[in-house]
């Protein structure tokens, strides 16, 4: 198995479990603090996606309608999940008036989907990219756009929650059904 497929089989399993035990516990949410990630996160993507165009090494086609398609349709499933995510954090008010958020395991778990699904469609798109006459180019660009929408969109979810929390009202977060 080549080193680019077998270092995330050994590093996934250990950040799951630092994940897992980080999650365990309420941690103090900032709601002032939340569009730092995604003022980070946005730049860096859009410089990579840029940069990708420079490469020396990479062939990079214009983007055409479809290749726009594809990122377009990388974009809503990020916000979507990233939205659902967002849905999936408790956020509490204590009485000295702080908000405190604990991650639910179904965010955890669909994060888990998430990046099997990505690596299981990269194989298949890699492979049949041609076939499909897919730009390989816009489908990795368009992963890196996903989790952009789901870091975006799960910060503008809790943002809006934590307000909501602040001013007296209730948490619609989504409840884990066991």
């Amino acid at each position: 198995m080549p080193p680019e497929k077998l270092i995330p089989l050994l590093v996934f399993p250990a950040v799951l479990v630092l994940v897992l035990l980080k999650n365990r516990r309420k941690r103090p949410l900032k709601p002032q603090f939340l569009w730092i990630m995604p003022a980070i996160v946005v730049p860096l993507i859009g410089l990579g996606i840029w940069g990708s165009t420079y490469s020396p090494r990479a062939v990079h086609a214009p983007f055409g309608p479809g290749a726009w398609a594809v990122l377009a349709i990388g974009a809503v499933l990020g916000g979507l999940a990233g939205w659902y995510r967002g849905k999936t954090v408790t956020i509490e008010k204590e009485p000295d008036g702080s908000l405190m958020a604990q991650a639910s395991p179904l965010g955890l778990i669909l994060l888990i989907v998430l990046f099997a699904g990505r690596a299981g469609l990269r194989d298949l798109i890699e492979t049949h990219a041609a076939d499909w006459r897919l730009n390989a180019m816009a489908v990795t660009d368009a992963f890196l756009v996903f989790a952009m929408g789901l870091i975006v969109l799960q910060r503008v979810e809790m943002y809006i929650r934590a307000r909501r929390v602040l001013a007296g009202g209730t948490d619609s977060h989504v409840e884990v059904a066991a």
